[in-house]
């Protein structure tokens, strides 16, 4: 965060402001996201263990010895993509609450981020996207390594489902892109009004960016396709973060 606002002309204008605090979904970007941080870290641990780890069975060591064992159970990998799928959401979750900030008029930006409203919706829209997107997220979280279901004459009585926390973890991930997408679009339109303002040159960089592929909104147009190039931006990570 200190290196995405460092030497923010607009942070600066702020520092004798009469507001005490800013929401969670601001004040709080730090502990949620390096929460979720940590739990991609865990799953990236573990997958590299997975990875060079021996799962075949039986284990054959020699032409008179094999061993018949459980390493092929996907149950350390479920967990840990139930853990992520849990953190992936909540990403989308504070995206979406910051969103709304961004379009509830408060804090001298106009109402859904449109100098012309009444007749125009604005970003209203895109945010009853994001809204929509992380229920879904929420409801994709039920963890499928917390079920089994006994096969093979209960030979195999206990399974992962770890195979079904990865699509759902894939799934979740995909909601997430369009979310971040959508709230990158929001914030380029808030930037708008605060200038004369000027922002710090990772964002200001990241506004040219998204200037090339989004004009500012001035009065309501068909955005499926603004948000579509929003979506290229973020899943061929041409924003810039560092």
């Amino acid at each position: 965060m200190r290196t995405l606002l460092e030497n923010s002309n607009n942070i600066k204008s702020h520092e004798n402001c009469i507001r005490v605090q800013d929401p969670y979904s601001m004040r709080c970007m730090p502990q949620v996201h390096g929460a979720s941080r940590n739990a991609y870290q865990h799953l990236k641990e573990l997958t590299e263990i997975e990875l060079n780890s021996v799962t075949d069975n039986p284990i054959v060591l020699s032409d008179t010895v094999a061993i018949s064992g459980g390493n092929f159970h996907g149950q350390p990998l479920a967990m840990a993509l139930d853990y992520a799928s849990i953190a992936a959401s909540e990403l989308g979750n504070i995206s979406d609450r910051r969103i709304y900030l961004l379009i509830e008029g408060k804090f001298g930006l106009p109402r859904l981020l449109t100098e012309s409203g009444g007749l125009n919706s604005g970003y209203m829209i895109p945010q009853y996207t994001t809204a929509a997107l992380v229920t879904e997220n929420k409801s994709l979280c039920f963890p499928p390594s917390a079920d089994s279901i006994p096969t093979s004459l209960g030979q195999e009585d206990h399974v992962s489902m770890g195979s079904i926390s990865g699509r759902k973890f894939n799934q979740i991930l995909g909601n997430l892109e369009k979310i971040l997408a959508i709230e990158a679009m929001i914030a380029a339109q808030a930037m708008e009004f605060r200038r004369p303002n000027s922002f710090s040159r990772i964002l200001e960089s990241n506004f040219k960016i998204i200037r090339n592929r989004v004009p500012k909104l001035e009065e309501d147009r068909l955005l499926k396709d603004d948000i579509h190039q929003m979506i290229l931006l973020v899943t061929q990570q041409k924003l810039i973060v560092k």
